[in-house]
């Protein structure tokens, strides 16, 4: 009889296969082998059954071809083939460190928690646009430093791409909601809140993540996501911050600024505009100096504006899409 596992690792993927060779390729060097892994190929038209294939005489490895559900079922589907007592969800864009499951390892044996999440960080192999959307979405000038900081603005809501949860919890709830929409991974975890269970951040259980690799990809995963905070502040009452408004406002305010000082030389525009410039500014030295690379610190600047306007033209869709209905 076969010794069971602890951890188990679930992988959804759709048309990714080359991302998921270098997902394998970093858990192959993981110390801790009390592991498995399940890879969900979410009908893919480029499938990693190939992959797959490469990785069976080095890890303890499954794999499942099913028919398109979207991430949320894909995830599901991983759960009920797994036999570890927690479930870790990785996204395939992601490498992790040889540490990782040491760190997770360390802080559970010291902490009572049901589900947890860790942060993402950049590497040295990312490209320029990579590293500016990770400055994006990490920031203290953007996010507010909220994704993977030690001391975060709400109670920790772990993401899909590095969370692990309880295998009898998640169960409880009967998993991830049957949504295609973005946010599966925000309402999971606020299912298991409102359940009763508790949260916590590793701080070093890090993984490194890839993110979109084009600004029209990210704008439309920032658009979901602004869309989808709308329908979980719905879905889960009281969870609503004055933070989850702030890109709609950036944006709105934007718009307002040249309006005023373009077509009616108004000075409150310029006043406007002048702290546009000055934020701006701090986001390209910001990243500058962290990236040690003023070009990252101008796409920074980029893609920053598009995260924003993402976000908060999403949030401003979910609110007009509620009230029609």
């Amino acid at each position: 009889m076969s010794k069971k596992v602890k951890y188990s690792v679930v992988v959804a993927v759709y048309n990714r296969p080359e991302e998921m060779n270098e997902l394998l390729e970093s858990i192959v060097q993981q110390r801790f082998k009390n592991l498995e892994i399940i890879i969900v190929d979410d009908g893919s038209e480029k499938s990693s059954r190939e992959v797959f294939q490469n990785f069976r005489d080095k890890l303890k490895i499954s794999y499942f071809f099913i028919e398109n559900q979207g991430p949320a079922l894909a995830r599901n589907f991983g759960v009920t083939k797994s036999d570890g007592d927690w479930i870790i969800f990785f996204d395939s864009d992601c490498t992790i460190p040889k540490n990782y499951f040491f760190e997770v390892e360390k802080f559970l044996e010291k902490n009572n928690v049901s589900f947890y999440g860790g942060p993402d960080m950049m590497d040295e192999s990312f490209t320029y646009l990579q590293k500016s959307i990770n400055f994006s979405m990490t920031s203290l000038f953007t996010t507010g430093g909220i994704r993977g900081s030690k001391i975060s603005i709400d109670k920790f809501l772990p993401r899909s791409f590095n969370m692990g949860i309880k295998k009898d919890a998640f169960e409880k709830i009967n998993g991830f909601s049957d949504i295609r929409q973005y946010g599966e991974d925000l309402d999971l975890s606020y299912k298991l809140i409102f359940s009763g269970n508790k949260s916590a951040l590793i701080p070093g259980a890090k993984v490194f993540h890839k993110r979109r690799t084009n600004l029209f990809n990210f704008l439309n995963q920032m658009f979901k996501s602004g869309k989808g905070r709308h329908y979980l502040n719905i879905k889960y009452k009281n969870t609503f911050k004055l933070f989850h408004i702030f890109p709609t406002l950036f944006i709105l305010g934007f718009i307002l600024s040249q309006i005023l000082f373009v077509f009616y030389g108004n000075k409150l525009g310029e006043i406007i505009q002048i702290f546009y410039g000055v934020y701006f500014s701090a986001i390209f030295l910001s990243s500058s100096i962290m990236n040690k690379n003023p070009i990252i610190g101008i796409l920074s600047v980029i893609t920053t504006f598009t995260q924003f306007l993402g976000y908060g033209t999403g949030y401003i869709y979910g609110l007009v899409e509620h009230e029609k209905k």
